[in-house]
């Protein structure tokens, strides 16, 4: 794990902006599709914007967790606020963390959607997402019925070692900055999802887009 002196600024690793080769993408879609997540493979954001929204239907209770992939994409807007889904994160959002903490924990652990991304995925097919807190772990490893998972192909590496060099060299140092900023807290590589498998049929999808999203 990362030891950071909170007093430095971390530099994100541009070794890991570089996209996948097709082979590589095509590759890691079979390996994924193995172990038993649905990959769906499309060349553009707006491609998979709009197969994401085909996947979820009007009306359905969703948490769209909080990520720049989702932010850049225009879905977290989309879920959140057009008012055709039971939209999740702005009833959290509404709740007190001192007081309603626990309501906060439900409402989070077991959507019947969650929608985000994740950090690596590897050459056998492995998800690795890390969280600081980890709120959104959970409905992703079991709790909500269906995930999506929207990822830009940037984020494959060859094995969990890349991966964890991946998060803790890149995407971390940028989280970071984007807590200070946002909240003048750093953050941390707190908890460490690695999902191997799954094994409820179709219950996660991946969207592998062959562009730089998210980090």
């Amino acid at each position: 794990m990362l030891t950071v002196d909170t007093n430095t600024t971390l530099i994100p690793n541009k070794e890991f902006t570089k996209l996948a080769s097709n082979d590589r993408v095509e590759r890691i879609a079979k390996a994924l599709e193995v172990n038993g997540i649905k990959t769906l493979v499309v060349e553009t954001g707006e491609e998979a914007k709009k197969l994401v929204l085909d996947l979820v239907p009007q009306g359905a209770e969703v948490y769209a967790n909080q990520s720049q992939t989702l932010d850049k994409l225009g879905l977290r807007e989309e879920f959140d606020s057009s008012g055709h889904y039971e939209a999740i994160r702005p009833k959290v959002l509404k709740l007190d963390r001192k007081t309603q903490s626990d309501e906060i924990r439900k409402l989070r652990s077991a959507p019947d959607f969650i929608i985000g991304s994740v950090h690596a995925i590897t050459e056998m097919g492995q998800v690795l997402v890390s969280s600081f807190g980890g709120s959104q772990l959970g409905a992703y490893a079991y709790g909500s019925k269906k995930v999506i998972w929207i990822v830009g192909t940037q984020k494959l590496v060859k094995d969990l070692d890349e991966g964890f060099r991946r998060i803790e060299e890149y995407s971390y140092p940028l989280e970071d900055a984007r807590l200070l900023a946002a909240l003048g807290m750093h953050s941390a590589v707190g908890k460490t999802l690695i999902v191997n498998r799954e094994v409820v049929p179709g219950r996660i999808t991946i969207v592998l887009v062959k562009e730089e999203l998210g980090y």
